[in-house]
C-alpha cells in the first residue's frame, strides 16, 4: 500500500500571490486526499479477527465511500448509520452513497450505533474517522512536507486546510513545527476545539482557528463558495472538494496574514461528492442559490 503516500506538490498562482498545493487528492481515488491519511493505518495492518465495519455520518460522506473500499478490499461487512436519508437521494442514488452502497454497504437509519461498539469481530469507526488511529498516516504527512520544505530550500511554510471533524489539522500539527491553520466547515470555532479535546488534551498541539467572516451553514449552498470554486478551477486547472474547500479558499483570501511566510494549502481530496454537489447546485440554480 505504498502508493498511498508522496503526493506532488504544485505551485500555482492565486490572486498575485504564489501557493503550494500539496496533491493529496493525487494518492487515491478510493481513499480521496485526507481518508488515505486517516485510514493509512488500516491498510498498514492487519486484522485477522476482524469480520465487520461499523461507522455512521452523513449519506454523502467521503469517509463512507473510503470505508466501503476499505471493506471490500478487506473481505468485510461493513454497516453504515445514518440519522436521515433524503427521498431524492434514496430514489436516485448518486456520489459516494451510490458507490458505497455498490461496494456491499448495508445502510441503516436510526440506528443506536453507540450499542454497537462491543463485539470483538467489529471495528467501530467515529464519524469521518475521528480516532486516535489517524495519527499513524499523518506523521507520514509530516515527514513528506519537511522533506519537501528541504527540497525547495525554505525553513518554515504556514500551512491551511478546511477542517469538518478538525482531525487532520490536529495530527498534523502535532506531528510538524511550521504553523497549521484551518477553519471550521461542520460548526463553529467551538464545535472544532470539542473535537480537538476529544483526541488531544494538550492545547499546544491544536491548530490554529481561522473564523469565517460569514458563516456557513455546512452542506447549504451559497453562491459565493459555488464561484470561487469554479475560479480555482480556471487559474489553477485543479479541481477542489465542493463541500469544504469553497470555504477554506474564502477564509484564506480574508486572511492576509497567513502570507507572512509561504503558503501550503492542503488538498484533502472528496472529489466523488462533488458530483452530488454539482446535482443539488444545478437543482438550486433558478432559486439564485
Amino acid at each position: 500500500m505504498n502508493n498511498f503516500i508522496n503526493s506532488p506538490t504544485h505551485t500555482k498562482q492565486f490572486y498575485n500571490r504564489t501557493i503550494y498545493i500539496k496533491r493529496d487528492d493525487l494518492l487515491s481515488t478510493d481513499f480521496s486526499g485526507n481518508k488515505a491519511r486517516k485510514f493509512y493505518y488500516f491498510l498498514q495492518n492487519k486484522f485477522p479477527n476482524i469480520k465487520k465495519i461499523i461507522s455512521y455520518g452523513s449519506a454523502q460522506s467521503n469517509a463512507m465511500y473510503s470505508l466501503s473500499v476499505l471493506a471490500k478490499m478487506q473481505g468485510w461487512e461493513f454497516e453504515y448509520d445514518v440519522k436521515h436519508l433524503a427521498d431524492y437521494l434514496q430514489e436516485n442514488p448518486h456520489g459516494n452513497y451510490k458507490y458505497a452502497l455498490e461496494n456491499g454497504m448495508k445502510l441503516y437509519i436510526g440506528r443506536d450505533n453507540l450499542l454497537l461498539r462491543t463485539d470483538d469481530d467489529v471495528l467501530f469507526i467515529e464519524e469521518g474517522g475521528r480516532d486516535f488511529y489517524a495519527e499513524f498516516g499523518l506523521k507520514q504527512l509530516a515527514k513528506e512536507i519537511d522533506v519537501w520544505k528541504a527540497e525547495q530550500g525554505l525553513d518554515e511554510v504556514n500551512i491551511f486546510l478546511p477542517s469538518g471533524t478538525g482531525t487532520t489539522a490536529l495530527y498534523l500539527q502535532k506531528n510538524i513545527k511550521d504553523k497549521v491553520y484551518t477553519t471550521p466547515c461542520v460548526g463553529g470555532v467551538d464545535y472544532l476545539k470539542e473535537q480537538f479535546f476529544m483526541l488531544e488534551e494538550n492545547e499546544a498541539f491544536y491548530p490554529i482557528i481561522l473564523t469565517p467572516s460569514k458563516k456557513r451553514h455546512f452542506g447549504k449552498l451559497y453562491s459565493e463558495s459555488y464561484n470561487i470554486w469554479l475560479e480555482l478551477q480556471d487559474k489553477m486547472g485543479i479541481e477542489f472538494d465542493l463541500l469544504y474547500d469553497p470555504n477554506g479558499w474564502l477564509t484564506v483570501l480574508e486572511n492576509p496574514q497567513i502570507f507572512d511566510k509561504p503558503l501550503l494549502y492542503i488538498h484533502q481530496g472528496g472529489l466523488i461528492g462533488n458530483e452530488s454537489m454539482l446535482e443539488r447546485y444545478k437543482r438550486k440554480q433558478s432559486e439564485n442559490i
